[in-house]
C-alpha cells in the first residue's frame, strides 16, 4: 500500500466511517441525551469527541450504537474521530427536512450517517438509522486494505528471500515483526541511511497512521495477520511443510482475519508464495477457526480475490 493525500471519495469513505471511533470503549449509560434543538445535538457530540469523553459520547449516542461502538481497532478508530474532528472544524452545517436533521461536515459537506430525529418535541441522534451504512462502509475499507497488506507480504517474502539474513539466500521469513537484534522477520527498524527492512514502507506508513511496531498481537486497519508453515491439499502441489530444517524454504503463506467479526470485516483472506488471494466467510467463530488455523488450504469453499495491487 503507498501513502496518498485522500481523494474526494476517499475522504467521503473516511467520513462515513469516523464515526465509529467516537463509540470507542465506553460504559452503557440508562438513557439517550435529548436536546432541544439539532444544532445543540451536534455540538455536543462534537464537544464529547474532541475532548475524548466516551461515556458522554455514548450518552448522545444512545444503547443502538452498541453494535458499532468499535472496530476493534483503536489506532484507527482514534485516527477516524479526528478525521471528523477536522471536517467539522474546516466546515459544518446543519440540513432539516421535517422531522429530521442532516450533520454536513467538510468544505464538500458530507452527510454524517446518524441522522438527528425529532421525538416527543425533543432532538437525538438516531444510531439505528446508520448502523448498517456506518458498518458497510468500514468493513469495505478495512477489506481492500487487508487485500493490500497481503499483497504487500508477498512482496516483502520475496524481497527477504533474495538476500541472506543469517540463514541463507533463499529462506523465508517466520516472522513479520523481527525480535531485537535480529532479522529474522520482515520488519526490522533501520537508521537513517541504512537500507530499509521488506515492509520498512508499510511500517513507515503504519507509523504516520499512529500504528507503532510490536511483538504483541494487534490489529492493523482492523485485521490480524499471521504466518502459515504449510500448506493443504487444496494447493497447487498438494500437502506440503514449508519448514525444512529449521528454515522456511518451501514457500510461504499468510492468514488475515478481521479483529472483530462484522465490525471490523467479514472476509478472511489467505495468499501463499503462488500470489492468488482467496477469501472466505469463517462466520462469528472467526477468532476461533483463525487461532487454529495452520495450514494455507484454499479448498472449494475458499473464493479467488480479484483485485489490482495500488500503485
Amino acid at each position: 500500500m503507498t501513502a496518498a493525500m485522500p481523494n474526494a471519495r476517499y475522504f467521503r469513505r473516511l467520513l462515513w466511517a469516523c464515526m465509529v471511533a467516537l463509540l470507542a470503549n465506553v460504559t452503557l449509560a440508562s438513557a439517550q441525551e435529548l436536546f432541544k434543538s439539532p444544532a445543540e445535538a451536534a455540538a455536543a457530540l462534537v464537544a464529547a469527541a474532541r475532548a475524548s469523553n466516551q461515556s458522554q459520547l455514548y450518552a448522545i449516542l444512545g444503547v443502538e450504537g452498541r453494535q458499532i461502538i468499535s472496530s476493534g481497532d483503536p489506532v484507527a478508530d482514534a485516527g477516524d474521530r479526528q478525521r471528523f474532528i477536522t471536517a467539522y472544524d474546516a466546515k459544518n452545517a446543519i440540513k432539516e427536512t421535517g422531522n429530521t436533521a442532516t450533520l454536513l461536515v467538510g468544505q464538500d459537506e458530507f452527510p454524517f450517517p446518524i441522522p438527528i430525529i425529532r421525538s416527543n418535541g425533543q432532538w437525538k441522534f438516531d444510531a439505528e438509522a446508520g448502523r448498517k451504512e456506518i458498518l458497510f462502509r468500514r468493513i469495505g475499507r478495512n477489506e481492500l486494505d487487508a487485500i493490500q497488506a497481503s499483497l504487500a507480504f508477498f512482496d516483502a517474502q520475496y524481497e527477504y528471500a533474495a538476500k541472506d539474513h543469517g540463514q541463507g539466500a533463499g529462506t523465508y521469513a517466520q516472522r513479520i515483526i523481527s525480535r531485537p537484534g535480529a532479522k529474522d522477520g520482515l520488519y526490522w527498524p533501520t537508521a537513517p541511511g541504512e537500507e530499509q527492512s521488506p515492509l520498512g514502507e508499510l511500517a513507515a506508513e503504519a507509523a504516520a497512521d499512529g500504528y507503532k511496531a510490536s511483538e504483541t498481537r494487534r490489529p492493523f486497519h482492523g485485521y490480524y495477520y499471521k504466518i502459515l508453515k504449510k500448506q493443504g491439499s487444496g494447493a497447487v502441489g498438494g500437502a506440503a511443510d514449508y519448514v525444512v530444517g529449521g528454515r522456511m524454504i518451501g514457500g510461504f503463506a499468510l492468514l488475515a482475519y478481521p479483529a472483530e467479526y462484522g465490525r471490523s470485516g467479514v472476509m478472511s483472506f489467505i495468499i501463499n508464495h503462488a500470489g492468488t488471494v482467496y477469501q472466505k466467510d469463517l462466520g462469528f467463530g472467526t477468532n476461533r477457526t483463525a487461532s487454529r488455523m495452520r495450514t494455507f488450504n484454499p479448498d472449494s469453499t475458499w473464493e479467488k480475490v480479484s483485485v489490482a495491487k495500488d500503485q
